[in-house]
């Protein structure tokens, strides 16, 4: 069962940080000229009178490394698909290549914050259909129904053409799947790519009304797939993240034709007060920067051998070197979501549990934001 808070309790973690002059001493300021230490046979010809601190040492930038953007904004034609529709254009963070990106001088700090709660990677999903994500696509013709948004209406979207207040027109069948634990998400992608209209709709804590087609939700997230358009800035979403959930979910039919072509999402168990686009809201009150911020990309390292892989597992680890993992809530550290299907073979997903956090290294998207 995942772990899941909007506004977890502040944990502090003690992250000391070994300076390279702690090992070669001191000397005092104005009693000596310089001092030599020895460390580990190499001789370091400390200055006594400038008062200069020997920084702490930090992971070396790439070589050659380049956080270029490729693609284009109005270019699908690289683009995972969904029913025929683009899951966002080819210059989508989440579409994005990001095997040749900078490392982030943060990055063992970050991954060292991550492994306090669970060391090894773990697919939260599989065949049987109460473990993941699930989502539904409807055609154009899907009735609209009222989600009445009873926590976050200000930050809730209430769908193309609405007009209520508080609440949106959502295209939800009676039979929407609704995710299993606390969270109840709801996902519903209208798919007509002929006619250019292909709109996710997420909800978090979705319950169908009882006595009629209405829903109820925390809140409500729209996204058009053709678009790159983010929420605005310290808007949430149906993750806490402000980020959709669709587009970073493992999926079977991805994995059976052979190749996942974007980022998946995952949760950390704590995060720090901040975002890096592509989300938008964060849900912490620590300021600790050793804990991982909304957004935060990661890549299984290049280095890491994964030939000993085989079958799904192979293909989403390939697909973890080269599009990564977007930190999207707070939860089970190191867990990655998938939408169920009765096509996972469990036993070949359990291989991703080998794989420890320490073969992932994080890269540089963005600043955080604090709004």
């Amino acid at each position: 069962m995942r772990l899941v808070g909007r506004e977890p309790k502040t944990k502090t973690l003690v992250n000391p940080i070994l300076r390279a002059g702690d090992m070669a001493g001191h000397c005092a300021r104005r009693s000596c000229f310089c001092c030599a230490c020895i460390v580990v046979g190499s001789i370091f010809l400390l200055s006594c009178g400038s008062g200069s601190v020997i920084p702490p040492p930090v992971t070396p930038p790439q070589p050659n490394c380049s956080n270029a953007v490729t693609g284009s904004p109005t270019d699908y034609s690289t683009s995972p698909l969904i029913s025929g529709c683009p899951v966002f254009p080819t210059d989508n963070p989440w579409n994005a290549d990001v095997s040749n990106y900078c490392v982030d001088p943060n990055s063992d700090q970050y991954v060292a914050s991550i492994n306090q709660d669970k060391q090894y990677l773990h697919p939260d999903f599989g065949s049987d259909p109460t473990y993941g994500i699930p989502y539904v696509v409807v055609p154009p013709t899907q009735p609209l129904v009222t989600v009445t948004f009873n926590q976050y209406p200000a930050e809730s979207d209430p769908g193309p053409g609405c007009t209520l207040t508080g609440a949106g027109c959502y295209p939800f069948p009676p039979t929407a799947p609704v995710e299993a634990g606390s969270d109840h998400h709801v996902l519903a992608l209208l798919a007509d790519s002929t006619h250019n209209n292909c709109t996710l709709y997420e909800v978090w804590e979705g319950v169908k009304d009882a006595n009629d087609n209405n829903w109820t939700a925390a809140n409500g997230a729209v996204f058009n797939l053709y678009s790159d358009k983010l929420r605005p800035d310290g808007w949430t979403s149906a993750d806490a993240a402000g980020l959709p959930i669709l587009p970073g979910l493992a999926r079977y039919d991805e994995v059976a034709a052979g190749e996942i072509k974007h980022a998946l999402r995952f949760t950390v168990y704590q995060t720090q007060a901040g975002f890096i686009h592509p989300a938008t809201h964060y849900a912490s009150e620590s300021n600790n920067p050793a804990l991982p911020p909304m957004g935060l990309r990661l890549r299984l390292k290049a280095s890491y051998d994964i030939s000993s892989y085989t079958g799904q597992s192979l293909i989403i680890l390939t697909a973890l070197k080269k599009y990564g993992m977007m930190v999207a809530d707070n939860g089970s550290s190191w867990y990655i979501t998938g939408a169920p299907n009765p096509g996972w073979d469990d036993t070949d997903l359990d291989q991703l549990k080998n794989v420890p956090g320490s073969a992932f290294e994080v890269v540089v998207t963005g600043t955080i934001q604090n709004q």
